[in-house]
Order: C-alpha cells, then structure tokens, then sequence
C-alpha cells in the first residue's frame, strides 16, 4: 500500500495485477488492472501464463513509482519477476501510463534452487537497492539491484539465503499437500525488509495459504542491524538456520493470516495483508492493523 496525495492504494494479486483505491483505508474502489494483456515477456518465459500476475510491491523513487510483479507456473519455480514504472498512480491524470521494463530476475528448474516470486524492494543505509524475494526451495534470497532498479548487479549464482524453515544446510524438509519434491516441506515465502530505528526487520510467511479453512499461514520475524543479515529471531537464532519468532499467527476468527506490507502514514506504521475469515467460508479478506513497537519488536496493535 501507498499513498498519493490523499489517496491511498494498495495492488494485489490478480489479473494483470489488481489495483484499488482508497480515501480512507476502508472502503476501496477497484481502478482498472495495471496490464491489460499479459506482457509478452512473461508468456514466453512462463510456458502456459495468461496474465495472473502474483504479489506486486509498490515503492516511490526519484519521482517515479515501481511495482515489482511474480509471474509464474503454480507449485514450481518456473518464474520471474518483472518491474513496471508509472510518473503517477491517479488514474485520472494524463500522463497515468505504466511503463514495463521486463524480466529482472528469473527462476528455472534444475538450474536455481529457488523461486523467482514475492518481491519486495529495500534500500541499504547508503541507497543502494535490493530486491528480496523468495518462496520454499532454498528459502528467501537477497539480491543487488543497479542504481535504476531495473537490473540485477550482481551474480545470480551467489546470491545469499537470508532465511530458510531448514535447521541444517543439509536438510530436506518432507513435501506435503502434493507440493514438488524439490521445493519439499521448506514453506517460507512472501518477505518484506522494513528500517526501523536501528535495525532491519526482515518479515515472512510460513506454512500454507490459499485453501480456505485449511489454511495455516502465519507470519514471523527476525531483525538484524545490517541489510544483509543475519537476521536473527528474539531467542538469537538466525532466520537462515530455521529461526523466526511468531508476529501472527491464525485464531477463532482467522484460519491464517500472512504474506504482510508494512507502511508508514502521518508517523503511524500499519502492517497490510490478508487472512481467511472463519465467518466467511475461509474467503480471504485484505486486513489494516496498526503496527506497534515493544522492546525493539513489531507487535500487531488491536
């Protein structure tokens, strides 16, 4: 979620990418998807993708707006991540126009063991941007992006894990749910990097979204002073040995909740993301709570 003068908006996963806009942070009108068609890059390098565009991350650089987005073939890391860039997100203004620049990082199986999807742009304490990104396979990885944004700057082959459900480099966690045995039981995913005061919160999502009641999606965080890492849990264990302290978890009213935003309006943090309502069939709904701060921790405010 962003905000534009006095218009908030939030994208979402959805055909050609859902947009939604907003005066208040409760009642939300869907403005038109941000692709009409799907982009011809990602139909040639996603075989059979017709436009269900994943997890966009919207940021606001040097006076323009960048919406990283997933394309991918569901339960494998056939996937990449593209990046358009608008001068304006009113969609009433002239010069409102979304510039796609293409694949900047891609995922092929057999060749990288992880997953090109969930993107989320983060600056270092120099400016210098990154893009996290991940979902099971190897876990969540870290990558340097040039000065435009647009482009990897480093090589692909190295990029570190940041966190990983494993304990040890050597284990395999079982597949469950018909899941690929590669990817195997390693379920993490959705991150998302956020400075506060002196330190870097790196959050993710664990376990599994997206089957209605019988969702467990939950989210965790870890905290480091550097951007790389390592991020470590608040009983010291590192995010890339398993670790990861509980921030929200699934209750009486909510299956699961997960895959979380993070921004900051008037002074005030708000943690964004979506949970399968126990009073509606398990039907996920987008969810606004105000992010509090206890001892150095982000806590979910009521």
């Amino acid at each position: 979620m962003t905000r534009q003068d006095s218009t908030y908006y939030i994208f979402c996963t959805g055909n050609g990418i859902a947009m939604w806009s907003s005066a208040d942070r409760v009642h939300w009108k869907a403005e038109k998807p941000v692709f009409a068609a799907a982009p011809q890059w990602a139909v040639d390098a996603i075989p059979g993708f017709k436009g269900h565009i994943w997890a966009p991350d919207i940021s606001f650089y040097n006076g323009l707006y960048y919406l990283f987005y997933s394309v991918s073939a569901f339960g494998k890391n056939t996937s990449a991540i593209g990046v358009a860039t608008n001068t304006t997100l009113h969609t009433n203004d002239a010069n409102y126009k979304w510039v796609d620049h293409g694949k900047v990082i891609q995922s092929v199986p057999g060749k990288t063991n992880w997953n090109a999807i969930d993107p989320n742009l983060i600056t270092d304490k120099d400016g210098t941007p990154y893009l996290v990104f991940g979902s099971f396979w190897d876990g969540l990885k870290l990558v340097k992006l040039n000065k435009d944004r647009l482009s990897v700057a480093e090589d692909i082959n190295k990029i570190p894990t940041i966190a990983t459900r494993r304990k040890a480099a050597a284990e395999n966690l079982p597949a469950v749910d018909g899941n690929p045995v590669d990817a195997g039981g390693n379920a993490i995913e959705a991150p998302l990097i956020f400075k506060h005061d002196k330190y870097f919160y790196l959050f993710a999502s664990i376990d599994y979204c997206c089957k209605g009641p019988k969702s467990t999606y939950k989210m965790i965080i870890g905290r480091s002073k550097k951007l790389k890492g390592p991020y470590l849990d608040k009983e010291g264990i590192a995010m890339n040995k398993g670790g990861g302290s509980i921030l929200l978890a699934g209750d009486a009213n909510w299956y699961g909740v997960g895959h979380n935003g993070v921004s900051t309006f008037d002074g005030v943090d708000y943690i964004i993301f979506h949970g399968y309502d126990a009073a509606d069939k398990g039907i996920s709904k987008l969810r606004v709570e105000k992010l509090d701060w206890v001892d150095g921790w982000p806590v979910v405010g009521k």
